[in-house]
């Protein structure tokens, strides 16, 4: 859980662009992102891959927001894949950024 709130201020902090939004917009594409990010996984993409595959298939959330995706995709390709499969780790990700 420590880790998970580390990488959370990370992103938070790591993009001052990604401050026009407001905290729930900001979250919301943080999420969209993680979303994204388990889906490859589940889709066996490779780790390294994650950011080519996920920018090529032309996400819906802002541009800036790709900046993410290198600091979330370790978190989310180290849990089990049983945790991959059965929980949303978007929505976790939403509800812990939000407490931020």
């Amino acid at each position: 859980m420590i880790r998970f709130a580390l990488i959370l201020a990370t992103v938070a902090f790591a993009s001052p662009a990604l401050a026009q939004e407001t905290k729930e917009e900001s979250c919301g594409y943080q999420a969209q992102v993680v979303a994204a990010i388990q889906a490859a996984r589940l889709d066996r993409v490779g780790e390294r891959e994650v950011q080519d595959h996920i920018i090529a298939s032309s996400p819906e959330w802002p541009e800036k927001f790709n900046n993410a995706i290198p600091l979330i995709t370790p978190w989310v390709y180290e849990q089990k894949r049983k945790t991959i499969r059965n929980e949303d780790l978007s929505a976790a990700w939403n509800e812990l950024c939000l407490q931020q």
